[in-house]
């Protein structure tokens, strides 16, 4: 019998100063049976720094990344089916990232990984026509801090100022600075 998902709930109050986005997230999150906690707070990560400042043409959402293979982490998709956003989590090969970059309007990746550095030395050159692509790394200790935070239910305040975020659990603060790697 195959393993089922676990089903996570946050409530992220959203204060990003840098991009003047102040908003409630309410979400619900399939985690799958292979998924582990600091991946799935990294998604958790990348829809609330993704989300739209112009929401009128929806949202960021989770995608089933892991169980469709087509499919991405997160998208925002816009009413009439165009992909707006793609967004990626982890060290996806470069066809697959090329082929995002062709599908949609924006596309980030949000690496988090300790070997991160040493996959992007092999990948970088390869993404160089995705003029569309923005490339994330998350520091692997802010990452695996992260996942400290994971609940199967949460309420987070994440407030973001300076390229840097702050998420909260009424409990602890962690503090996340992620690096941009693409473009430089």
């Amino acid at each position: 019998m195959a393993l089922k998902a676990t089903i996570h709930k946050a409530n992220i109050q959203l204060a990003d100063m840098d991009r003047n986005v102040y908003t409630d997230i309410s979400v619900t999150i399939a985690r799958h049976p292979s998924e582990n906690d600091e991946r799935m707070m990294i998604r958790l990560l990348a829809l609330t720094l993704g989300w739209p400042q112009d929401t009128s043409e929806g949202t960021l959402e989770f995608a089933k990344d892991m169980w469709e293979p087509d499919e991405p982490a997160l998208w925002h998709k816009s009413f009439s089916d165009e992909i707006l956003h793609w967004v990626e989590v982890g060290q996806p090969d470069d066809k697959r990232l090329m082929k995002a970059s062709g599908r949609a309007r924006q596309v980030s990746l949000w690496a988090f990984q300790s070997s991160t550095p040493i996959w992007w030395e092999g990948i970088a050159n390869k993404l160089t026509r995705a003029q569309n692509l923005t490339v994330w790394q998350v520091p692997t200790e802010q990452s695996q801090a992260l996942a400290t935070l994971a609940r199967r239910s949460m309420a987070l305040q994440v407030t973001v100022q300076d390229g840097t975020a702050w998420v909260n659990d009424g409990e602890q603060t962690i503090e996340v600075a992620p690096v941009k790697l693409m473009p430089a």
